[in-house]
C-alpha cells in the first residue's frame, strides 16, 4: 500500500528527506519540494522506496544511465547540475558549522575528468546457478548485472567484459569474488579477490584472456598470477609502476587537482613531511619543488614510489619510509625536521597524527581529505592546538554520489 509524503529537502546521503507527524523519512531519488508516493522499506522504519513522482522538482532531469535507481553506485543524475553542486558544497559548509569551525569555504571543484580509472565489480552466483557480475543493488544485499557504465574513463574500456570472462573461468562462485580493475596507463591492471587455487588448466585460460583483453597484469589477492607488463601511470615527471592491488584516486583530474592545491598551499616550506602518502601522488609533483620525506603503512606503495625516484631526473630529494601512520604517527621532536606536513589520510582520518601535530611547533599543514566528518573533527584538533584555518577547498571528483574531497592550510 503507498503512503504520500512531501519531500522537504535532500539529505547528506542523497536521499530525499521527509518530516512526517515528527519522523524524519528518507526516500532514494526523491528531490525538495516534491509530492511522491512510497512503498515501505521491508527492515528499514524510516526510508521509503519512491513508486512515483506526483508532483516532480522543476530541477529533476533524466538520469542518462539505465542502470540508475537500481545499481547502488551513483546516488543522484536525476538532479540539474547546479541544484547538485550547490548541495555539495552546502555538505561541506554544515559539517564545518557542526564542528564549531568557522572559515571560507571556496567553490566547488569539478575532478570528474574523463571518468573513473578504477572500479570494484562484484560476482555472485545463484542457488539457480546464475552469474551475475556488476555492482551492488541500492539498498539491498544482490547483485545488478551491468553491462557497461557511462562515468567509467574510456582507458577502462574492456573492463567489464574482462570481468565477465574472469568470473565465469572461476565458477562456480560460491562465495563473494571481487574483481578490482585499474586503468593503468599501459592496460589494465585486476586483482581478484575471493577465488580458491588456480590450477595449471585455469592459468592457461587466464592468459589467454590477459592476451584478448591486453590485461598489463592478473593477481589474486595481490600475488602475481600474469604480467604481461608491468603496469605503470605517470605521477608529475614519475613513472609508477603500480603495486598489485593498490589504491589510486578514482579520476586522473582529481589526482592532480587534488596536488595542485597541496603545491599551492605548500608555499614557503623548504621540507615537507608527506604523510598518507601512498605510491607517490603528492610526493612527487611537491619534489618539484620541496625536498620530501614520504611516510604510509602500506610497504609495497612506499617500495614502489622508492624505487620510482631512483629513476626519476630533476627532482628535489625525496625519502620513503614505511610507517603505520595510525599507530606510529610522528612525534613533535621528530616532526622537528620539517617546516610543513601534508597530509591525506583514508575515510577514518588522522586523530592520532593531528595530536601530535597539535602539539608540534609545524608552522603550516596541508590536509587533504575524502571525508568532511573526519577532516572537521581533525580540524578541531589541530585548531585547539594553536592552529589557524585560512580556507577549505571542495573537491569534486566523486560525481553523481555524496563523497566530496577536501584541501585546506592550517598555519600558526
Amino acid at each position: 500500500m503507498t503512503e504520500r509524503l512531501t519531500i522537504d529537502h535532500v539529505g547528506h546521503f542523497g536521499d530525499g528527506v521527509a518530516l512526517a507527524e515528527g519522523a524524519t523519512i528518507y526516500v532514494p531519488y526523491a528531490l525538495g519540494g516534491e509530492t511522491v508516493d512510497v512503498l515501505p522499506s521491508p527492515g528499514h522504519p524510516d526510508r521509503r522506496t519512491l513508486a512515483h513522482v506526483v508532483t516532480a522538482s522543476p530541477r529533476r532531469i533524466d538520469p542518462f544511465c539505465p542502470h540508475f535507481g537500481t545499481c547502488g553506485g551513483c546516488a543522484i543524475q536525476h538532479w540539474q547540475p547546479d541544484a547538485y553542486r550547490a548541495w555539495k558544497l552546502q555538505l561541506v559548509i554544515d559539517t564545518l558549522h557542526h564542528t564549531g569551525i568557522d572559515c571560507e569555504v571556496g567553490e566547488l571543484i569539478d575532478a570528474h575528468g574523463t571518468g573513473r580509472r578504477r572500479m570494484t565489480l562484484h560476482a555472485r552466483q545463484s542457488q539457480q546457478g546464475i552469474l551475475r557480475v556488476g555492482f551492488a543493488a541500492a539498498g539491498r544485499h544482490e547483485i545488478i548485472a551491468i553491462d557497461h557504465c557511462p562515468i567509467l574513463d574510456p582507458a577502462m574500456h574492456g573492463a567489464i567484459e574482462a570481468a565477465n570472462e574472469i568470473a565465469e573461468l572461476l565458477r562456480p562462485v560460491s562465495k563473494p569474488l571481487d574483481i578490482q580493475i585499474t586503468a593503468a596507463d599501459n592496460g589494465l591492471d585486476v586483482d581478484v579477490r575471493g577465488s580458491g587455487p588456480l590450477g595449471t588448466e585455469l592459468l592457461t585460460s587466464l592468459s589467454k584472456l590477459a592476451e584478448r583483453h591486453d590485461l598489463a597484469r592478473l593477481t589474486r589477492h595481490r600475488e602475481l598470477v600474469i604480467m604481461r607488463k608491468p603496469p605503470v601511470v605517470r605521477v608529475g615527471k614519475a613513472q609508477v609502476t603500480l603495486p598489485p592491488g593498490s589504491f589510486m584516486q578514482p579520476t586522473a583530474l582529481g589526482e592532480a587537482t587534488l596536488a595542485e592545491l597541496a603545491f599551492a598551499r605548500s608555499k614557503g616550506a623548504k621540507h615537507i613531511a608527506d604523510l598518507f602518502c601512498g605510491f607517490g601522488p603528492f610526493a612527487f609533483r611537491l619534489a618539484e619543488k620541496f625536498k620530501v620525506s614520504a611516510f604510509d603503512s602500506d610497504a609495497a606503495a612506499v617500495t614502489a614510489l622508492q624505487n620510482a625516484v631512483n629513476l626519476t631526473q630533476g627532482l628535489k630529494p625525496i625519502r620513503a619510509e614505511a610507517r603505520d601512520l595510525f599507530r606510529r604517527p610522528l612525534m613533535p621532536q621528530e616532526l622537528r625536521d620539517y617546516d610543513a606536513v601534508v597530509f591525506d589520510p583514508p575515510r577514518q582520518g588522522a586523530q592520532a597524527q593531528a595530536q601530535q601535530l597539535a602539539a608540534s611547533r609545524i608552522a603550516l599543514a596541508v590536509a587533504v581529505s575524502c571525508n568532511p566528518a573526519t577532516f572537521a573533527r581533525d580540524a578541531r584538533i589541530l585548531i585547539d592546538g594553536g592552529f589557524k584555518i585560512d580556507s577549505v577547498t571542495p573537491v569534486d571528483q566523486f560525481r553523481h554520489t555524496p563523497h566530496v574531497e577536501l584541501v585546506a592550510r592550517f598555519k600558526r
